[in-house]
């Protein structure tokens, strides 16, 4: 998170837009000024000046979906803040993910990932990927082990159109395993994310 240079006062209101950091949708838009900057600074959640309220308001302070500040910048007139943040639910007061109507963005490893966890559910249908979860972590585990080895071969011997095959294998592997132990692919996103900021 920095510190903003722009200057503002209590009777200036500055337009925040307010995107997701790590899929950079734009979940909504809001309007800040020098107070509701200042607490969002050290709060680390992003609060507005609501124009209907005539006060500043946390987002999330009733609803609880807070919007967990990463970074603040500001555009090339500094006349605009980009407030990059990890939300708490959705962001809308009418439910939905964004307040441009937008669902929660889902890239195909996402909807695949969905796929596979609806599998994990219903241990009654007939696939691979249910045998898989019947068999149990260490088979899962194994498996992952086996198309990594996999990989490594066919990028060893040059062999893109294999390497791509057995990568497929591996990235599917790999969501079964954090499936069979309760996490997701945003969980790797955002360790990913915290290790690139340092």
């Amino acid at each position: 998170m920095t510190n903003s240079k722009l200057e503002t006062n209590n009777s200036q209101l500055i337009p925040a837009i307010i995107q997701h950091a790590q899929t950079n949708q734009v979940l909504m838009l809001g309007y800040m000024n020098e107070e509701s900057l200042e607490k969002t600074n050290k709060e680390g959640k992003v609060t507005f000046f609501s124009r209907s309220k005539q006060r500043l308001w946390t987002k999330g302070e009733t609803s609880g979906n807070f919007l967990n500040v990463v970074s603040i910048a500001e555009d090339c007139d500094n006349d605009t803040y980009l407030i990059k943040v990890m939300p708490e639910g959705g962001t809308c007061h009418k439910g939905t993910y964004t307040c441009f109507g937008d669902k929660e963005p889902a890239g195909f490893l996402h909807e695949l990932q969905g796929v596979i966890n609806s599998r994990k559910e219903n241990l009654s249908e007939k696939s691979y990927t249910t045998e898989l979860f019947k068999k149990g972590t260490k088979k899962i585990a194994q498996k992952v082990g086996e198309e990594a080895t996999e990989v490594i071969l066919e990028a060893m011997d040059g062999k893109k159109g294999l390497l791509i095959e057995e990568s497929s294998d591996l990235f599917y592997h790999f969501l079964v395993l954090l499936a069979d132990q309760g996490l997701k692919l945003e969980d790797v996103e955002a360790k990913l994310m915290e290790r690139h900021q340092r």
